[in-house]
C-alpha cells in the first residue's frame, strides 16, 4: 500500500482525493496521508475531507523516504513551482487515474499525472509530468502532452495535437487536428483552436483568437 500526500488542499486537491479513493474502491494500491500546505493557508492538524493538514514542505522533507506525493493545484504555473519544492525535498511523485478512465495500452504516462473520472484516452499518446486532464476530456491518437498541461472539464483534443509545456486549456474547448499550444498559454472556457496557439498567448473565442501576449518567462515570476 503506497502512503501518499496530496500537496494543496483546494477544489482540484480535493478532486484528487476523489480519485484515490475510487481507484481504491478498485483495488486498493493508495493510503491518502494528508495535504500538504504552507502554514499562511492552513494550520497544521486541521482536517479537510477527513484528512488532516500535515504541514508544509518541511513536512514533507521530515519524511521524504516514507511517501509518495501528487499535486493538486491546478494553476500550471504554481503547480510547477510547488512540484519543484517537492523534488527539492527528495520526494518521488506518483500518478492518480480515476478507473472509469477509459486509457488504452498504448499511452505513455509521466510522474504525477491525475486522470479524474469519463475521460477517454485512444492511442500512442505521451504525456508528460504533472499534466492534470480533468472530468470528461476526449485526447485522441498520436497527441503529445508535455509536462504541466491543464486540460479542464470537457475539453476535446483531436488527433496528432502538441501541447507544450504549461499550456492551460479551459472548460469545453475543442482543439482540431495537428494543432500546436504554444508553451505557457491559455485557452479560454469554449474555444475552437483552428490554428497553432503560440507560445505565452491568451487565446479566446470561436474560431479562437490571440487576445493577450505575455513576455517570455512570466510563469517564473
Amino acid at each position: 500500500m503506497r502512503r501518499v500526500v496530496i500537496i494543496g488542499a483546494g477544489g482540484f486537491a480535493r478532486e484528487v482525493l476523489d480519485v484515490i479513493d475510487a481507484a481504491n474502491g478498485v483495488r486498493p494500491s493508495m493510503e491518502p496521508v494528508g495535504w500538504i500546505v504552507d502554514r499562511q493557508y492552513a494550520e497544521p492538524g486541521a482536517v479537510i475531507n477527513d484528512l488532516p493538514v500535515l504541514g508544509g514542505f518541511e513536512w514533507l522533507a521530515e519524511h521524504a523516504g516514507e511517501v509518495h506525493a501528487v499535486c493538486g493545484v491546478g494553476a500550471p504555473e504554481l503547480r510547477r513551482k510547488l512540484v519543484a519544492r517537492a523534488r527539492d525535498a527528495g520526494v518521488p511523485f506518483c500518478s492518480v487515474i480515476h478507473p472509469n478512465a477509459v486509457l488504452t495500452r498504448w499511452i505513455t504516462l509521466g510522474d504525477g499525472v491525475v486522470i479524474t473520472a469519463g475521460c477517454i484516452l485512444t492511442n500512442n499518446i505521451r504525456i508528460g509530468d504533472h499534466v492534470h486532464i480533468n472530468l470528461d476530456c476526449t485526447i485522441g491518437h498520436d497527441v503529445v502532452i508535455e509536462p504541466f498541461v491543464t486540460l479542464s472539464p470537457g475539453v476535446h483534443v483531436s488527433g496528432n495535437v502538441h501541447l507544450e509545456e504549461g499550456s492551460a486549456v479551459g472548460t469545453g474547448t475543442n482543439i482540431i487536428e495537428k494543432k500546436r499550444i504554444g508553451a505557457w498559454s491559455v485557452v479560454g472556457a469554449g474555444s475552437t483552436v483552428v490554428s497553432d496557439v503560440p507560445a505565452n498567448s491568451t487565446v479566446v473565442g470561436v474560431p479562437g483568437k490571440t487576445i493577450k501576449t505575455r513576455a517570455d518567462g512570466w510563469h517564473l515570476n
